[in-house]
């Protein structure tokens, strides 16, 4: 299967992992013109060392992957004054991903159509359904997950179901995800919010990754995309 598309974490070796108690903000930082690249952020505030964290990713939405040289990250190495939340610090990587910005022709306002929203307090959902009455196409995304515990600690792999039914009975669907790669620390994950691309071709999924810890839970993010016609 394609690669998974993580903030903070490389499908493969390159890490930042996030200190216990730590919560990431997703921000979703638009598509280009011809909706095949999704560029999206993170940022936020170690609660230990009040040290602030970013991550900026440009993704190719048709490949599921990173564009190439389109990752970016950075620790900061000053606490930040309280009440500063780390925003300053993915500002700082936009900056430096100004030339992808406009090689690929990104629109930041270009944001697609968010078609579910978890809220915190509600109940997480593992089944998403919704319809574009645009195109009259319904989806079902359903996220299916493992866990399971080492001596070395809670690990947990996932993978997405996704169905698209077009009006005239067509039904298209896709596997995303590795379905047997259990990430080592994380316990749960949750689906974060649905975005349809600004063509309506594509979607992208924002997945939180929830490790649990006696100080509070740590949440950084990923993102799976599919293009389904």
């Amino acid at each position: 299967m394609k690669r998974l598309l993580l903030i903070l974490l490389l499908t493969i070796g390159v890490s930042a992992g996030l200190l216990a108690g730590d919560v990431a903000q997703f921000v979703n930082l638009g598509f280009s013109n011809d909706s095949r690249v999704f560029v999206f952020g993170q940022y936020g505030v170690s609660r230990d060392t009040s040290v602030p964290f970013a991550s900026l990713f440009f993704v190719d939405v048709h490949k599921n992957d990173f564009i190439p040289n389109g990752t970016f990250q950075s620790t900061e190495t000053q606490e930040v004054s309280v009440g500063q939340n780390g925003l300053g610090t993915l500002f700082n990587l936009v900056h430096q991903g100004t030339e992808l910005v406009a090689e690929h022709g990104v629109n930041h306002s270009s944001q697609g159509r968010l078609v579910y929203l978890y809220i915190n307090g509600d109940e997480p959902r593992s089944r998403v359904t919704f319809r574009d009455f645009n195109s009259s196409v319904h989806y079902e995304i359903n996220l299916v997950q493992q866990s399971r515990e080492t001596p070395e600690g809670s690990s947990a792999a996932f993978h997405l179901l996704v169905t698209a039914t077009t009006d005239n009975g067509r039904v298209v669907t896709h596997t995303v995800g590795l379905p047997n790669f259990y990430r080592p620390g994380i316990d749960v994950y949750r689906m974060k919010q649905v975005v349809l691309s600004p063509d309506e071709s594509s979607i992208v999924m924002v997945i939180e990754r929830i490790k649990r810890e006696p100080t509070g839970d740590s949440i950084d993010y990923m993102v799976e995309t599919v293009s389904l016609f």
